[in-house]
């Protein structure tokens, strides 16, 4: 797997050179390496799902460029085909596309369309759905049978059939349960482990994101006005601020309890390291 994407000032206009134009994107350059989790936070507005539809050649530029392995995707037409296979996209609510009569014909969808042998497809399916942690018993099943959860494991399950070597989420636990939303969030963990692949993760969630995530952007107004591993991003409390966001509540629990004189290590923000921490020093 290679699958490097540079995007090099991109900028995207709707309804350009009309009353109603929206700059969406401003002068975007960002590079995203192969195999690593990456991050995308900001409120609604900000750009990023505008940002990650350019990803996949859904949206064309305005102006700017997106290259995959130091390929422009629209330099030709006929290679969109080719990138939307390598770089996968799941939408919000993405069980709403779910088809088929069974979630086993839904996920075997994609490959069956890229030419593939019965045995390849079969492989495919069986490999997408054990990824997102569906076992056998659901395969002939009707999706409308299944949790909001298991719909959306379903979901994923579809596009990770076509082997992507990049995979885009897009809020991929909205509207789930507290479990649901661990049970996905989880899977998703573990897939990058097992897969390799490089996984975009877009989210409004910062506390989700820096569980996950190698590196995070923030947007606002259209831009990309923060970039860094996590430590970095959530040490800049007022940068997050002045955007409307805010670094997770237990990263703010911890700076409160510093403040009270308690030893604690930077860099915690999930519940998990802040237990820990929490009982090597009480004991």
């Amino acid at each position: 797997m290679t699958a490097k994407i540079e995007i090099e000032n991109l900028s995207h206009i709707y309804d350009e050179k009309t009353p109603f134009a929206r700059v969406a994107l401003d002068d975007i350059n960002f590079s995203i390496q192969t195999g690593e989790f990456l991050g995308v936070i900001g409120h609604t507005g900000s750009g990023k799902s505008t940002f990650i539809q350019h990803l996949n050649g859904l949206l064309k530029p305005t102006s700017g460029r997106i290259l995959l392995d130091g390929h422009d995707i629209h330099s030709d037409k006929s290679l969109l085909k080719s990138v939307r296979q390598r770089i996968g996209l799941v939408f919000q609510y993405p069980e709403h596309q779910l088809f088929e009569s069974t979630i086993y014909g839904d996920v075997a969808f994609g490959p069956t369309n890229m030419d593939l042998s019965a045995d390849e497809v079969d492989a495919r399916v069986k490999d997408a759905l054990q990824l997102v942690g569906l076992s056998e018993d659901v395969y002939e099943k009707s999706p409308f049978e299944l949790s909001g959860g298991q719909k959306r494991r379903a979901a994923i399950a579809g596009v990770l059939a076509m082997k992507p070597e990049v995979l885009i989420l897009d809020e991929p636990t909205a509207g789930l349960d507290p479990v649901g939303k661990d049970a996905i969030l989880n899977q998703i963990a573990e897939m990058h482990k097992v897969v390799g692949n490089t996984i975009i993760l877009v989210s409004h969630n910062m506390e989700d994101v820096s569980r996950l995530a190698d590196r995070i952007v923030v947007m606002a107004k259209s831009k990309i006005i923060l970039s860094g591993i996590p430590t970095e991003v959530f040490s800049q409390p007022e940068r997050l601020t002045a955007v409307g966001l805010a670094a997770p509540p237990i990263a703010t629990l911890m700076d409160l309890l510093r403040k009270k004189g308690l030893n604690l290590p930077s860099g915690i923000f999930t519940i998990e390291t802040a237990a820990d921490a929490l009982e090597g020093i009480i004991g």
